[in-house]
């Protein structure tokens, strides 16, 4: 896939509108984005520095991110994604969180997507590991299809 495609995918490449229901962070080494190409889904990632402006969602949408901190646990959510989601209109529009990590690191495999689903009060959807496998990805796409359904019928 080109570069132009990738970024029209994924949306802006720093701050702006996310007009999409999944956005994503993915650190340097780039393996929650490759999911995210695999999943093939429309989807904005959050800036990589957390010194550039970040995103505003527009609608209700699902966050899935990957877990820092090792088997330490400390600081397992990425500062890029806790900027974004200071933004109270952000959390607001939070409808759930899927978690990547690394089964290495034992208990704090995706910790921050379960810090993130208790502290916001959304549900933790899918873990999945490093970049996913398809199956990951199928689990995901029709997981999301399904929420969404779901989403439609509870909504006020």
């Amino acid at each position: 896939m080109s570069e132009d495609a990738r970024t029209q995918q994924a949306g802006p490449a720093a701050g702006g509108t996310a007009d999409t229901d999944l956005i994503y962070f993915s650190s340097a080494s780039g393996y929650t984005d490759r999911f995210m190409q695999k999943l093939g889904l429309p989807a904005a990632r959050i800036p990589l520095r957390t010194q550039q402006e970040t995103l505003q969602a527009l609608r209700p949408f699902v966050l899935v991110l990957p877990t820092y901190g090792g088997e330490s646990g400390r600081n397992s959510i990425p500062p890029q994604v806790i900027k974004f989601l200071n933004r109270e209109e952000n959390r607001r529009l939070l409808r759930g969180v899927i978690g990547a990590g690394n089964t290495n690191f034992g208990t704090t495999y995706c910790l921050a997507a379960e810090k993130i689903a208790a502290k916001c009060q959304v549900p933790l959807l899918y873990r999945f590991e490093l970049m996913g496998t398809s199956e990951d990805v199928d689990r995901v796409k029709q997981g999301l299809e399904l929420f969404w359904k779901r989403q439609l019928h509870t909504r006020p």
